[in-house]
């Protein structure tokens, strides 16, 4: 949630871009691979980001300590996995108050869980509420999404078969794939691929001379297969890719000294 001036590249999420702006928040309700950067940021005009992770439990929590009355209704059509929204005044104000606990550590461990549980609620009375409604059912499509999606990311670099790890997820082959499409906009095969060359290019602006070892690290057989799928995702292949990785570390670090 960037409360500075509009600084952000939309989130891309597969194909598909979300306009994200100053004053706005965007809202994952599952471990997704989206690729953002900051633009327009400089000296004079600073960005700040600001990211929370929302356990389940604690919407639970909140949502069964509120009264159904004071819910929005449901919303049947509404987007699963990523969603952007205009910040209210009042989610503002909660995000800076907690921002703000930084320069009074003694009081963080009293008030930042309060602060946390007003952002929630906040989000659970705003455009997102059936998001985070959904997030907080342990029973609903979307956790067992989520069970599946943090097993994949903890598992990216091994092969699966698709009905082993809707298995996992308790769901039939068909309303996995149905439901996995939905809210992540893309198959389980493409997510994996997606966490494996995100975790590649980590890899390769820390070891840039070692291309064949990270694929295989990532779990790519095939180096070939890797070069290609990384220069569709990337826009360069991992060579080339991994020398303007590794001058843009070596710029930051003869600034900071």
């Amino acid at each position: 949630m960037p409360p500075s001036r509009p600084a952000t590249r939309p989130p891309q999420l597969g194909d598909r871009l979300y306009e994200y702006h100053a004053g706005q928040y965007v809202v994952a309700s599952v471990d997704l691979p989206v690729t953002a950067q900051f633009i327009r940021a400089n000296p004079r005009e600073p960005a700040l980001g600001f990211g929370l992770d929302l356990p389940p439990a604690a919407v639970a929590e909140v949502l069964l300590a509120a009264d159904p009355g004071d819910l929005p209704e449901l919303d049947p059509g509404a987007p699963t996995g990523l969603a952007v929204s205009a910040a209210s005044a009042e989610l503002l104000d909660a995000v800076v108050r907690l921002l703000r606990l930084l320069d009074s550590p003694r009081d963080i461990p009293m008030l930042a869980p309060l602060i946390k549980r007003e952002i929630i609620w906040r989000l659970l009375t705003g455009e997102q509420s059936s998001i985070l409604r959904q997030f907080g059912l342990p029973d609903s499509s979307l956790s067992h999404i989520a069970r599946a999606v943090q097993w994949i990311r903890d598992n990216y670099a091994l092969p699966f078969r698709v009905e082993e790890v809707a298995q996992r997820a308790g769901m039939s082959v068909s309303a996995f794939h149905r439901n996995f499409q939905a809210i992540t906009s893309m198959s389980p095969i493409q997510y994996q691929k997606q966490i494996r060359l995100q975790q590649a290019r980590l890899l390769l602006a820390a070891n840039p001379g070692d291309i064949a070892g990270i694929s295989r690290q990532v779990g790519y057989e095939s180096p070939a297969q890797f070069s290609r799928d990384y220069r569709r995702q990337f826009g360069h292949p991992p060579r080339r890719d991994a020398v303007r990785l590794g001058a843009n570390v070596r710029t930051g670090a003869s600034r900071d000294g």
